[in-house]
């Protein structure tokens, strides 16, 4: 059924329910490829970059977010690949999808109030709207 699924994560304890929701799907699937996709938010990154000593250390500090999922995955002997991409989140993830074909995207949601979506939309209700396959949005 779902031999590729997108789990997009950002490290924060939204990112770690999804992974726990992807990992269950996978492990009764086999053959199936989690890609973890951590996308670089350019609004960001300027103010990581002046709180960063050097390049790699901004790199370790992104790898060390990702950890916990990664430990997840691994625990459960599921197939899994980390890609890091760059830009607006919402936007980005809803391109890499639709391009790659996944069969299932998942993704977190952050929990904003109705006043706060419709002002700032959020990135789970972006990627739901746009791509072209099914999304599960966990909270």
């Amino acid at each position: 059924m779902y031999k590729t699924i997108l789990l997009a994560v950002d490290g924060s304890e939204h990112s770690l329910r999804a992974a726990k929701e992807a990992v269950g799907i996978a492990s009764l699937i086999n053959e199936c490829t989690i890609e973890v996709v951590y996308v670089v938010d350019f609004s960001k990154t300027k103010n990581q970059v002046l709180h960063a000593m050097s390049k790699e250390e901004l790199e370790q500090s992104r790898r060390t977010k990702l950890l916990p999922i990664e430990k997840q995955i691994r625990a459960n002997n599921v197939s899994y690949r980390i890609t890091f991409l760059r830009g607006e989140p919402g936007p980005v993830i809803v391109d890499y999808a639709n391009k790659e074909s996944f069969d299932l995207v998942i993704i977190g949601s952050r929990g904003l109030n109705a006043l706060q979506e419709m002002v700032l939309g959020s990135v789970s209700h972006k990627v739901v709207k746009r791509v072209k396959c099914p999304v599960l949005i966990v909270k």
